[in-house]
């Protein structure tokens, strides 16, 4: 297939690796940043947390429970609209990413995904979508509207911490820190036409007259590529 687009100007071997090596010096300029941003995260003060009680697929359990034995958890708070059969295309393609998380243990965390949806109305979601995750409610309580997700379209990743039973916030992200936590658009970033959205800096010529998002996945579209058990 002969594109319509524009293409990025041809040149020989050596001049092209002397771009790229230009590129290179930026790319580990940003590495190190990233580096020295992540130390910083380290050194964050937290924030002790209220007892909170959530809804789990097996009952009722406190913030800390929820860590499952493990001293470090991460809580993405899913987008919900109660009544709806698919959810935010965005959360739900952000958490279908993760197939494999497993990892986690042997840095004594865990990884779980809270809504203010009902439990059986996650439950429920989680199968149609195919996610592996645990789930849990937070409609009973005020746990999402505390960290920055409250009902009617809150959104977002929070960290924390557990000592005994004990449980603080150490950090929280939202918007568009969310998408560096995953592997959709940085390997999207790495394409020559990237996303394709009218916002991004790109050459004359490049296809870069779309609407932001249009290119997302929706969640039926999600459930359908990972494998919803009643597909």
């Amino acid at each position: 297939m002969t594109t319509t687009h524009a293409l990025p100007p041809v040149v020989d071997a050596d001049s092209w690796q002397r771009e790229l090596d230009a590129l290179r010096a930026r790319e580990k300029a940003a590495t190190k940043e990233l580096d020295a941003i992540a130390a910083q995260r380290r050194r964050l003060p937290m924030v002790r947390m209220p007892d909170y009680v959530l809804e789990g697929e097996a009952g009722p359990a406190s913030l800390a429970e929820v860590f499952d034995g493990t001293s470090q958890l991460i809580v993405y708070n899913h987008m919900w609209f109660p009544g709806e059969e698919w959810q935010c295309p965005g959360c739900t393609g952000f958490t279908s990413q993760f197939a494999r998380l497993d990892f986690l243990r042997d840095y004594d965390a865990r990884f779980v995904i809270v809504t203010q949806g009902t439990i059986d109305e996650a439950v429920a979601y989680k199968r149609r979508v195919g996610n592996a995750f645990p789930w849990y409610s937070t409609a009973n309580s005020s746990f999402g509207t505390d960290v920055g997700a409250p009902p009617g379209g809150g959104f977002g990743l929070n960290v924390f911490l557990r000592d005994g039973d004990t449980v603080y916030r150490t950090w929280h992200t939202s918007g568009r820190g969310i998408e560096q936590l995953g592997h959709t658009f940085a390997l999207i970033d790495a394409l020559p036409y990237g996303r394709r959205e009218a916002w991004q800096d790109a050459p004359p010529g490049w296809p870069n007259d779309e609407e932001p998002g249009s290119r997302w996945q929706s969640s039926e579209t999600v459930a359908e590529r990972y494998g919803r058990p009643d597909a």
